[in-house]
This record gives C-alpha cells, sequence and structure tokens, in this order.
C-alpha cells in the first residue's frame, strides 16, 4: 500500500509545473536496495522503483533530453528529462541499464576517474559500505548500450576544500584520463559531494566543459548558469520528506 501510495505522488501536479517551467535534471546514484547498514538509504533506487518512475515519466510524455540542450531550454514545452547517475556504480549497469532501454530513456553516469574498478573509498573511509564501481570494460558496454558518461573528478574529493593547484589537478586530470581511455569528448562535469565555489566553476570552465551539474534544487532554463546546474532528486513528495527527516536526524546524531 505505501509503494502504492509512494507512487501515485511521483509527478503529482506539484511536480508536473515544476516541469513545465523549464528541463529537470534527475539526480540517481545507485539501483539496488539499500545495503544493510549503509548511512544514507536515499541514495538507493530499487529496479522496480526505477521501472515505476520511468515508466510514469513515460506515460506523461517525458522523453530524454541531454545536458547539451539546456541552453535552448526555455519552459521545457518539449517536455525532456535527463537523467544522471553520481559516481559509476556497478549496480546502475547490472540493475538500471535494462530498464533505460525498456523505456527508450538515456542516462549519463559521471565517472570518479582514478578509481575506476575499485569501490566508492571516499564514502568507506567514513565508516560507510563500500559498492563496487564500473571498471573500463563495464563502462565500454555503458557507452556502447547509447549512454553517456561525464567526469565527477579524479578522486571524488571535495573541491571547494583544495587550492587551485589540487582542484585543476582533479578536474583537468580525471577529463584528460577518460577522454584518453574510451576516445570520447567528455562534455560534462558534476562536482563531488556538490561542493563547488567560483574559482573551481571557472577551472571547470578552462578545462574544456560544457556544463557543469550542482546538487541545487531546481529546474533549468536557458537563464541557468551553464556550470551551476539544478538538479533534482527523483522521489515523490513523501520520500522527500522522508529523507530530508533522515538528513537531520544524522547531522543531529553526530553532534
Amino acid at each position: 500500500m505505501l509503494d502504492l501510495f509512494c507512487s501515485e505522488l511521483f509527478l503529482g501536479f506539484a511536480q508536473r509545473r515544476l516541469f513545465e517551467r523549464g528541463l529537470p535534471v534527475f539526480t540517481y546514484h545507485s539501483i539496488a536496495a539499500p545495503s544493510v547498514g549503509v548511512k544514507d538509504p536515499f541514495l538507493y533506487v530499487t529496479p522496480s522503483r526505477f521501472s515505476q518512475q520511468l515508466e510514469t515519466l513515460a506515460e506523461a510524455g517525458f522523453t530524454s533530453g541531454t545536458l547539451d540542450e539546456v541552453a535552448q531550454n526555455r519552459n521545457n514545452r518539449g517536455k525532456k528529462v535527463v537523467i544522471t547517475f553520481d559516481d559509476g556504480y556497478l549496480n546502475v549497469l547490472d540493475n538500471g541499464l535494462k530498464i533505460l532501454l525498456q523505456h527508450k530513456f538515456r542516462a549519463i553516469q559521471f565517472i570518479v576517474a582514478d578509481l575506476i574498478g575499485t569501490r566508492n573509498e571516499w564514502d568507506v573511509k567514513h565508516g560507510d559500505i563500500a559498492e563496487a564501481l564500473m571498471d573500463v570494460s563495464q563502462i565500454r558496454e555503458w557507452l556502447a548500450a547509447g549512454q553517456e558518461i561525464g567526469s565527477h573528478s579524479s578522486t571524488h574529493r571535495n573541491l571547494s576544500k583544495l587550492n587551485q593547484v589540487e582542484a585543476r589537478e582533479q578536474i583537468f586530470g580525471s577529463k584528460k584520463k577518460l577522454e584518453d581511455t574510451f576516445g570520447i569528448p567528455i562534455r560534462h562535469f558534476c562536482y563531488p559531494h556538490g561542493k563547488w565555489n567560483p574559482m573551481i566553476r571557472d577551472l571547470v570552465g578552462e578545462a574544456g566543459y560544457v556544463t557543469a551539474c550542482t546538487t541545487e534544487f531546481g529546474v533549468n532554463t536557458s537563464a541557468t548558469a551553464k556550470f551551476e546546474l539544478n538538479r533534482i532528486f527523483c522521489l515523490s513528495e513523501y520520500e522527500m520528506m522522508r529523507k530530508t527527516r533522515h538528513r537531520i536526524m544524522r547531522k543531529l546524531t553526530r553532534k
């Protein structure tokens, strides 16, 4: 009953109105059931839930857009959505690719260039559960299926805490490594942890990226700064309230 309730609220009236005002860029991380003991279960979406979400979008007339389309999108009359995945988790390939293809959607995975084929060390060092990241052959499989990749830096550090030399290496180095490895242009960047500042933003532009994604909430229009794109967690209103409560409780527990 709860799943049905949440499904009905996803893409409800308020969300539909919002998506008519600009291009929504959805944020995902893992397509799997949350592992036991994981610190943020809301970074996981089960395969069945993911399929429900894409089905709901398709039934409402939405189709896949790309980050390249943001600059030309004024009010989203074309009913486009962009699907993004942070970190390059293997479970997205294993559990999500078939669902994307089934519903005729495309997505971009932001890859942590120096950790390809390893695990989410940035979370593990803080006591979180280890999750496998795609290796080179698995990323090639993702690309061969018509999907995209972008850069999520070299090692997933908080770029806003780095000096200019360190930040440049994370931003420029990851782009070069991904382009050299996969032989394709890397046009889009995503700030690790959603952390950035004007210096970081300007380095992203200097490196030759076309867009950069933040974790700020909202849709995007032609007026949105291309290196400050907004994104939306693909959750129902009820799920978003639970996520907000979970994060508040985590902060209070740490104090």
